[in-house]
């Protein structure tokens, strides 16, 4: 997910995606754990947008 569309969305929806986010990466780095995949980026890519929706929220926060 890329920042335009995280600004985009409202503060339950972020809190919504980060929720999803943490759990397909969570599930994500099981399988991985159990058999390699087939592309490991995704696990680069999912942390870093779960990374992303967690400091937009932080910053929302603080305004």
């Amino acid at each position: 997910m890329k920042q335009s569309e995280i600004l985009k969305l409202s503060n339950e929806e972020l809190s919504e995606r980060l929720g999803e986010s943490k759990k397909s990466y969570r599930e994500l780095k099981m399988t991985h754990a159990v058999s390699p995949l087939e592309n490991p980026i995704q696990l680069r890519t999912l942390r870093r947008t779960v990374a992303r929706i967690a400091t937009e929220i932080t910053k929302r926060e603080i305004q």
